[in-house]
C-alpha cells in the first residue's frame, strides 16, 4: 500500500499584510483576526477575497497581549484572553465590523449590564467590548458553531456562557452572555477546551476526556437543584487512591507515571474525575437542566527514551468537527447534525474518534516528525511539524455517510470503509511553521524562520558538534532578525484534486491493484464530504461535484469488475450509484472482437444480479449475444436463469438454445429442460416443446418453476405479468401451471394478491370477475398451506366465490381441476356433508343441479371447523332462506355457533323431515337435553295441527324422538313432559321401555 502519494492540495499562497508580527490568529465567516505580539497589543482585521487575496479592514487595540483568541460564526463575535499587569482577562469584541465604516467608537461594558436607551442607541454604530469576570484565571476557550455558546477552561472548572439575543427596540438587537453553567472537576488543569453541540473535550498534559451535556426533564413546579453531583467510583483506573499521587510526587527520588488508560462510553464512567454541575442561570419555566455523560476518556504515558523521559510530550490541538446531513442544508437554520467527531495529538501520532451513538476510534496518524499543531477538516487533517506542512486523509465522511444512509453496504448502495488506511496526500516544505488554521477552503499558516533554521540547514554536521554553541548562537540572532510570514494557502478545489487523483490511480492499474482501489476510494471521499458540507447547495461546482460522483463510483465499480479482489460485490453498489446502464458498462469491460478475454468474479456478480432484476432496459441482439458468451465461459451455470432476464428478450432463440444443449450435456437439470421449451415456444417449435415437456413428471417440472419464476411470470412496473409460457400451460396444462404457482407462492416467489392478478390478466379477466382457475388455485393452496393468516383469507375467498355463482346461476367458465369429492378426500378444510343436510337437499328443486358442484362445495367448508363462521356470516348473505340451499347455509351457521334451538325452530319450521336427522348428528353432550326440552314439546305441539307435515312429524317423534327420550330421562320426568291430551295406547310403548329400563337398573 503506498503512504505517500504526493498529490497537490495546495495551490497559490499569499502573504497576509501584517503590520506587526503575529503572536495568535483566527478566522472568521470571512475575514481573518491576527493579534500582534506584546509590543503593540493589536488586533489587525483581514477581508479574506477570491483565491486567498487579503484586504485590511482595520484595527483595533486590546487590553493587553492576547493569549488566546477564538471566532463563533453564531453572533459573529471574536474572544480573546488577554493579560496585563500579570493578570488575564476574558473579553469579547462585538460589533467589530463598524470598523471598515471608519468608525472608531468603542463602548466597554461587563456582561449582562442592563443598557438604558440612550445608551444602547450609540450601539448601532460602534465596536461594543464585554467584559467577562471570572472568579478563577481563564485558561482556555471554545465556541459552539451551533448556537455561538462560549465555554471557558479554568483551573478546577469550566464555565459557560449562554448566547443572548437582547430586543432593546424595534431597530436594535444587541448580543450579550449569560453565565449559566458551571462544571467543577476536581483535580483537573485544562489545557484546551472544544465545544459542540453539547458535548465537551477537555485536554490536561497527557489526558482527554470527552463529556456530553443531556438535557433532563422536571416538571415546572417542582423545586429545582441548583446543583447536580456526577460521581466517579471509588475504585481508581489504575488500581491506585488518587489521595495519594501528591503524596508520591513529593518523593524526589522517583518520578511515578500513571499506566495508558483508553476507556470507551460507559466504561469512561470510570475514570475517576467527579464532575459536578452548577446553575447560575435566573430559573425561568424554559430553564435547561443538565445532567454529565461521560463519552471518553484517554490517558497516555511520557515518552520514554534511553535517555530519560521527554518533557514535550503533551497533547494539543483538541477539536469537534461535526458534520451535517445534506438533506437539511438548504440554510444554515435547517442544518441537522449529522455526526460528531473529536481529533487530538500528541506530538508523533493523531487520534480521530467517532462521538455518536458508538465511540470508537476511526483513525491514528503516525507523522513523519514532531508535530506543532494541527488542524482537522472534513476533507482532511492539516499538520505542522518544524519543517513541513503535511497533508492526510480523513474519513469522516464515510462515517457520517452510513449514519445518514441506512442503505450503504448493500447491494444498492456502497461507500469506502471507514478503516480504509490513512494516506498522506503531500509533505509541502515550509521553513519554520509555528501556526495553522482552517479557513473554507483556505489554510492560513504562521512561520518563523530564524538563524537557527537557516545556519542549521547548511550545516547539519556542526548542529551534531556543537548543538549547545549554535543554539545560543543563533537565538541571539533570531532576537534581532526576526524571520516572519503569515500566508494565506489556496487549497485547490475539490474537482481539481479530485481529477489528479484519478489520473494518478491509472500509475497502479496494472502494477498495484489496492493502491489503484485505494486511491480512487479516496477521491470518492474527497467527493462524497464536499456533496456533504452545509453549502453544497448554493455551489458553484455543484453539478460537477455530483458529475464526479457518479463518474468516481464508476470508476470503483470498473475496479471491482476488473481486478481479482475479495471484496468484488462491491461492483454491483458502485455501478448502480454510477447511474451507467448495463449497454454501458458491457462498452467499459468488454473489449470487441476479444474472444479470449477472461471475466473476473466482481463482473460476472454484477451482471447476475442486474439480469436477475426486472429492469426495464433491453440489451441488443449484439449485448445479449454477448453475454451468452460471458456466462458460457465463465459461469455456465447461471444461462438458464439469464436467458429469463426481461432484458434478454432481443437474443436469438436459436443461439440461446444452442448454448443450452452444450451445458445439458455436463450439467443438465429441470430448469434448463423448462428453459429450452421457453425458447422453443419463441421458436414456435411445438415439436421441441413437447419433447422437453415429456422429459419429467408434471411433479417435477412444477418444481422446477421455483428455480426460475420468470418462465411464467415477469413483473413489468410492479405489475406481474404472464409469459409465453404460462399461456401454453393454460391452454394445455392447466393444473401443471396451477401446482406451478402452488409451489410459487409456498417458496415466497409470488404473494396472494400477484397470484390473483396473474391468473386474471391469464384468463383475460376483468377486475371483479374471479376466473374458474383463479379458485383452483385459491382451492390447491389450502390443501398445502399451514399458515393460518392465509388459509381464513382463503376460505373466505372461495365461499365468496361459491356464493356468487349460486346466488347469479353462474357455471364457472371452465371446468373445475377437482370436484368436491377429491378436496373432502385431499384437503381438511373441506368436510363430509352431514346427513340431514343431503336429507334437505333430497327435498330440493331440480334448478340446483346445474350448481350441485358448487353447493356441496360451500356446504363442505361449513361443515368442517376451518372456517371462522362469524367472518363467513357476512359473505353468506346473498343466499336466501327460500330455497333448501340457503337453509342447509343457515342452520349449519346456527350450528357452528352454538345456536342449537333456533336450528331446530328454522327445520321444524321449514323441514320437518331432516329435524331429527339433525338432532341424532348435533344433539350430542352438553346439548342432548334439547331432546326432551325443545324436540319433543315441539313436535307434541305440532302434531296436534293438521296439515301435510303431520304423518311426517308423526313419524319423527315415534320413530326416533320418543325412544331416545325414554332412554335418557327417569319414569317421572319423562310422565311430565307427555301431553296431558295424549292418546295412552301411542306413548304406552315408550313408558313400559323407560320403566323396564329403571327396573333393571
Amino acid at each position: 500500500m503506498v503512504q505517500l502519494y504526493n498529490l497537490h492540495p495546495f495551490g497559490s499562497q499569499r502573504v497576509v499584510p501584517c503590520k506587526q508580527e503575529p503572536a495568535h490568529f483566527c478566522c472568521g465567516q470571512d475575514v481573518l483576526f491576527v493579534a500582534s505580539t506584546a509590543a503593540s497589543c493589536r488586533v489587525e482585521v483581514f477581508a479574506v477575497r477570491e483565491q486567498g487575496r487579503c484586504e485590511a479592514l482595520g484595527s483595533f487595540a486590546t487590553l493587553g497581549p492576547v493569549l488566546r483568541m477564538a471566532h463563533s460564526s453564531a453572533g459573529d463575535y471574536l474572544v480573546t484572553i488577554e493579560e496585563k499587569s500579570k493578570t488575564t482577562f476574558l473579553r469579547t469584541y462585538m460589533n467589530w465590523r463598524c470598523m471598515s465604516a471608519g468608525s472608531s467608537r468603542v463602548c466597554v461594558r461587563m456582561v449582562g449590564h442592563k443598557m438604558e436607551e440612550s445608551y444602547s442607541e450609540t450601539l448601532k454604530e460602534q465596536m461594543s467590548v464585554v467584559e467577562m469576570p471570572l472568579s478563577d484565571p481563564p485558561l482556555c476557550i471554545s465556541c459552539c458553531p451551533e448556537n455561538g455558546d462560549l465555554l471557558v477552561g479554568c483551573k478546577n472548572k469550566l464555565v459557560m456562557f449562554r448566547l443572548k439575543y437582547r430586543v432593546i427596540n424595534q431597530n436594535l438587537t444587541v448580543l450579550d452572555f449569560e453565565r449559566s453553567l458551571i462544571l467543577h472537576i476536581d483535580n483537573l488543569i485544562p489545557a484546551e477546551v472544544a465545544f459542540c453541540a453539547r458535548h465537551i473535550a477537555i485536554t490536561t498534559e497527557l489526558d482527554v476526556l470527552i463529556l456530553k451535556l443531556e438535557l433532563v426533564q422536571q416538571s415546572a413546579d417542582r423545586t429545582e437543584q441548583c446543583a447536580q453531583g456526577v460521581n466517579a467510583p471509588e475504585k481508581a483506573v489504575d488500581g491506585g487512591s488518587p489521595s495519594t499521587h501528591p503524596l508520591q510526587l513529593e518523593l524526589d527520588e522517583f518520578i511515578i507515571c500513571q499506566k495508558p488508560v483508553e476507556l470507551l462510553g460507559e466504561e469512561s464512567k470510570l475514570c475517576e474525575i467527579p464532575i459536578t454541575l452548577e446553575s447560575t442561570e435566573l430559573p425561568t419555566e424554559d430553564t435547561k437542566h443538565f445532567q454529565v455523560q461521560y463519552l471518553l476518556f484517554r490517558r497516555f504515558a511520557p515518552d520514554q527514551s534511553p535517555f530519560g523521559f521527554c518533557e514535550e510530550t503533551k497533547l494539543h490541538s483538541v477539536q469537534l468537527l461535526p458534520v451535517y446531513q445534506s438533506a437539511y442544508e438548504e440554510t444554515e437554520n435547517k442544518r441537522k447534525l449529522l455526526s460528531l467527531f473529536c481529533f487530538f495529538s500528541l506530538p508523533h501520532v493523531g487520534y480521530l474518534y467517532s462521538i455518536g451513538k458508538l465511540v470508537e476510534l476511526i483513525s491514528t496518524y503516525q507523522y513523519s516528525e514532531t508535530s506543532e499543531q494541527a488542524v482537522l477538516t472534513p476533507q482532511f487533517l492539516h499538520v505542522i511539524t518544524s519543517q513541513n506542512l503535511q497533508c492526510f486523509t480523513v474519513r469522516c465522511s464515510a462515517a457520517a455517510a452510513r449514519g445518514e444512509d441506512p442503505y450503504l453496504d448493500t447491494t444498492v448502495k456502497a461507500c469506502p470503509p471507514v478503516t480504509l488506511d490513512v494516506c498522506t496526500l503531500r509533505m509541502q516544505l515550509f521553513i519554520g511553521p509555528k501556526a495553522i488554521c482552517h479557513f473554507k477552503n483556505h489554510i492560513i499558516l504562521l512561520t518563523k524562520a530564524d538563524t537557527e533554521d537557516i545556519t542549521e540547514r547548511r550545516k547539519p554536521t556542526r548542529r551534531m558538534l556543537s548543538r549547545k554553541a549554535d543554539s545560543i548562537k543563533s537565538r541571539i540572532n533570531s532576537e534581532s532578525e526576526p524571520g516572519w510570514n503569515l500566508y494565506i494557502i489556496n487549497t485547490v478545489s475539490t474537482i481539481q484534486l479530485y481529477r489528479e487523483m484519478v489520473d494518478y490511480s491509472r500509475t497502479y492499474e496494472n502494477v498495484k491493484t489496492e493502491s489503484c482501489i485505494h486511491l480512487l476510494s479516496e477521491a470518492h471521499l474527497l467527493v462524497r464530504a464536499a456533496i456533504m458540507d452545509p453549502h453544497f447547495l448554493k455551489s458553484d461546482e455543484k453539478e460537477d461535484l455530483l458529475r464526479a460522483f457518479r463518474e468516481s463510483c464508476a470508476f470503483l465499480g470498473d475496479c471491482y469488475s476488473r481486478f481479482d479482489t475479495k471484496d468484488y460485490h462491491l461492483a454491483l453498489p458502485y455501478y448502480r450509484m454510477s447511474g451507467l446502464s448495463m449497454t454501458e458498462v458491457l462498452k467499459r469491460l468488454v473489449s470487441e472482437g476479444d474472444e479470449i478475454q477472461t471475466y473476473e468474479r466482481g463482473f460476472i456478480f454484477y451482471l447476475t444480479h442486474s439480469l436477475n432484476e426486472d429492469s426495464s432496459e433491453e440489451l441488443s441482439k449484439e449485448s445479449g449475444n454477448k453475454v451468452l458468451q460471458i456466462f458460457y465461459l465463465a459461469d455456465p451455470v447461471q444461462l438458464p436463469h439469464i436467458l429469463c432476464s426481461p432484458s434478454m428478450r432481443n437474443i436469438c432463440p436459436l443461439t440461446a438454445v444452442r448454448y443450452l444443449q452444450k451445458v445439458e450435456k455436463i450439467m443438465p437439470s429441470v430448469v434448463l429442460t423448462l428453459t429450452k421449451a421457453f425458447l422453443a415456444l419463441k421458436m414456435g417449435d411445438l415439436t421441441m416443446y413437447e419433447h422437453e415437456m415429456e422429459s419429467y413428471k408434471e411433479t417435477t417440472l412444477a418444481c422446477g418453476f421455483i428455480g426460475q419464476p420468470r418462465l411464467l411470470l415477469q413483473r413489468k412496473e410492479g405489475i406481474v405479468m404472464p409469459t409465453e409460457f404460462a399461456v401454453r400451460l393454460k391452454e394445455m396444462q392447466p393444473g401443471l401451471l396451477v401446482a406451478a404457482i402452488v409451489a410459487l407462492h409456498e417458496n415466497n416467489k409470488i404473494e396472494l394478491e400477484e397470484a390473483a392478478t396473474f391468473f386474471k390478466m391469464l384468463c383475460n379477466s376483468s377486475e371483479n370477475t374471479v376466473p374458474q382457475l383463479l379458485v383452483d388455485f385459491w382451492e390447491a393452496l389450502l390443501v398445502v398451506s399451514s399458515q393460518e393468516e392465509i388459509l381464513q383469507e382463503l376460505l373466505l375467498r372461495v365461499a365468496s366465490q361459491y356464493v356468487w355463482r349460486i346466488s347469479r346461476k353462474e357455471l364457472p367458465e371452465t371446468k373445475p381441476l377437482k370436484t368436491t369429492e377429491d378436496l373432502i378426500n385431499s384437503c381438511s378444510h373441506f368436510g363430509l356433508i352431514v346427513p340431514w343436510v343431503t336429507s334437505i337437499m333430497s327435498v330440493g328443486c331440480s334448478s340446483d343441479k346445474d350448481y350441485h358442484e358448487d353447493i356441496s362445495r360451500l356446504q363442505s367448508l361449513l361443515c368442517s371447523q376451518s372456517i371462522s363462521i362469524a367472518s363467513a356470516v357476512p359473505v353468506l348473505e346473498p343466499l336466501t332462506e327460500a330455497d333448501n340451499v340457503g337453509l342447509t347455509v343457515r342452520v349449519l351457521c346456527n350450528t357452528r355457533l352454538g345456536e342449537y334451538e333456533e336450528a331446530i325452530d328454522q327445520l321444524l319450521r321449514r323441514c320437518p323431515d331432516a329435524a331429527v336427522f339433525y338432532a341424532q348428528h348435533e344433539l350430542k353432550g352438553d346439548s342432548q337435553a334439547l331432546w326432551w326440552n325443545k324436540l319433543l314439546p315441539e313436535l307434541c305441539k305440532r302434531t296436534r295441527l293438521t296439515g301435510n307435515d303431520y304423518p311426517v312429524l308423526i313419524s319423527s317423534l315415534k320413530a326416533e324422538t320418543l325412544s331416545i327420550v325414554a332412554m335418557e330421562l327417569e319414569l317421572r320426568d319423562f310422565l311430565s313432559l307427555l301431553p296431558e291430551d295424549g292418546t295412552a295406547a301411542f306413548f304406552l310403548p315408550h313408558l313400559l321401555h323407560c320403566s323396564q329400563r329403571k327396573l333393571l337398573t
